[in-house]
């Protein structure tokens, strides 16, 4: 059995319902719950690492392959975790896919691994995969799980790159360590500065909730022009 698409985003995400799966699964993670975004979760990396594109992108990746392994895992084991050890359960699941998604790290790149530093081992106790599995995959079958983990990973993931992509090109002028602009450009070094991360997280709040309630207050319009027709 196939979920019916919801949204314009559904046809390009058409997946089968398994465990009581509908696509919005992982679509909320996109827009209408974004860990970062929306709920406004995980501020300590989001602020801390965004300073330059390659931070960002490396915290993201490896937060979205820690979601998603623990959601799987944390999942397959529900119906055999005791209620009484569930929470500590899952930080040693978790703690787990830290250590791997770390060596990860320091095997690809030093240089981003020393950057993160503490960051990377932090993620173990990231309430937004704690979250996840308490509330999402130890009450949800395997495929649903992923698929919750997934578009949370990718939100978070996104997130992160949006606040790295602005602090960069206006606190270094380059991206991803590439410079954009010539030596004339004056850098705002405030923006690679802890202070800059709020700035940042603000403009870009600012925009996408201005976004959704735009998009809400159109909703009501179009209804009325559909019973006017």
């Amino acid at each position: 059995m196939e979920s019916k698409p919801k949204g314009k985003l559904a046809g390009f995400f058409h997946f089968p319902q398994g465990d009581g799966l509908s696509t919005d699964e992982f679509i909320k993670g996109l827009w209408r719950e974004n860990p970062v975004l929306v709920q406004v979760l995980g501020m300590c990396p989001t602020l801390a690492v965004t300073n330059s594109a390659i931070n960002a992108m490396a915290m993201g990746l490896a937060t979205l392959f820690v979601l998603v392994m623990s959601n799987i895992l944390v999942s397959s084991l529900r119906n055999v975790i005791p209620k009484q050890v569930r929470i500590a359960t899952y930080i040693l699941i978790i703690a787990t896919f830290v250590t791997v998604a770390d060596y990860v790290i320091q095997a690809i790149s030093l240089d981003v691994h020393k950057a993160l530093g503490a960051f990377i081992p932090l993620i173990v106790v990231n309430c937004i995969i704690l979250g996840r599995a308490e509330a999402f995959a130890s009450k949800n079958g395997v495929w649903a799980s992923f698929m919750d983990g997934l578009g949370m990973g990718v939100g978070f993931t996104y997130a992160l790159l949006l606040l790295g992509f602005i602090r960069e090109i206006l606190g270094s002028g380059s991206l991803f360590g590439i410079s954009l602009f010539a030596d004339s450009f004056q850098d705002w070094v405030i923006m690679i500065l802890p202070s800059g991360g709020f700035f940042a997280l603000a403009g870009w709040l600012l925009l996408f909730n201005g976004l959704k309630l735009r998009k809400k207050q159109a909703q009501p319009e179009q209804t009325r022009e559909e019973v006017l027709i």
